[in-house]
């Protein structure tokens, strides 16, 4: 089995977590492959990882992957996602730090989760994406999110007009200071601080969630993931800002945005005993009244 390590940091506590890491590794004869720059991190703290093989591409990262483990939290998740794209190479969170949707499985059963990932103890669980078209070709061939596409204002300017359709149909035009598009994976991020629902990760849909909206009577909306949606910003300041996930680019009035499901899935590892509504339990502190 050929294993790839995604970081975006290492903390100095991470390092007691890693040498286990490393060490059950070797149990099964195996040298995870890592990103360049954290390699060399992690040769400045235990020459043993020099001997690791590196990436620093997509396709040196295919080369060296049967799995991946994101080691962070789900900003790190979502880097991962940067180098899995179409591969359907499956992907194992694990949370290096507090809290964490995607990369929920905590850094104390690390030992327990390589056991598990060895024995292919795991089901996998299909996390679709949302993908972008514009004639700007902003963000060029990554064009797709895992969680959200999102439009803001750019400063503290005043709020900004949003026209969106779904299919033929007209929605709204939204006054408010921006416009979040996820996908069920995303309801737990950007989109559930706005007052977006919470989505299962297997639900067909994508949810509309205006970012402080002007009218008081606007709500999120849940729409079927095989519609397409355009997207307009009309306003007087002329630039705002498109995101992708954790990616950012500035565009221009008046520009339109073409939003569909992404032609490919990401594959995540689930363990049995820890699912999906586990993590919202835990992570939202569901449970907790007396009267459970």
């Amino acid at each position: 089995m050929r294993v790839a390590l995604v970081f975006s940091t290492i903390k100095p506590d991470y390092f007691e977590y890693l040498d286990l890491l490393f060490d059950e590794f070797e149990k099964y004869g195996i040298t995870p492959a890592i990103e360049l720059e954290f390699r060399n991190l992690l040769t400045e703290h235990n020459e043993t990882w020099s001997n690791c093989p590196c990436f620093n591409d997509a396709a040196s990262f295919k080369n060296n992957a049967d799995i991946v483990l994101s080691l962070g939290g789900d900003g790190t998740f979502l880097k991962t996602v940067l180098y899995v794209r179409d591969s359907q190479i499956p992907i194992l969170g694990i949370n290096m730090g507090r809290l964490g949707f995607l990369a929920n499985l905590n850094k104390d059963k690390i030992e327990e989760a390589v056991r598990l990932m060895i024995k292919e103890d795991y089901t996998l669980t299909v996390r679709s994406l949302i993908q972008m078209e514009s004639q700007q070709q902003y963000f060029g061939k990554h064009n797709f999110a895992l969680n959200e596409l999102a439009i803001h204002k750019k400063d503290s300017a005043s709020m900004i007009s949003v026209q969106v359709m779904v299919g033929n149909d007209y929605l709204n035009n939204y006054w408010a200071d921006g416009l979040i598009i996820s996908t069920p994976t995303g309801s737990t991020g950007y989109s559930l601080s706005c007052g977006g629902p919470i989505v299962s990760p297997e639900t067909p849909v994508f949810v509309i969630t205006p970012i402080a909206p002007h009218n008081l009577n606007v709500r999120p909306i849940i729409i079927k993931d095989d519609l397409e949606i355009r997207v307009k910003v009309n306003d007087r300041n002329y630039t705002h800002l498109l995101t992708l996930d954790s990616r950012s680019e500035l565009i221009q009035e008046n520009a339109e945005i073409v939003i569909r499901k992404a032609p490919f899935s990401i594959l995540t590892v689930q363990f049995s005993n820890f699912s999906f509504f586990d993590t919202i339990r835990d992570k939202l502190l569901w449970g907790l009244d007396k009267r459970n």
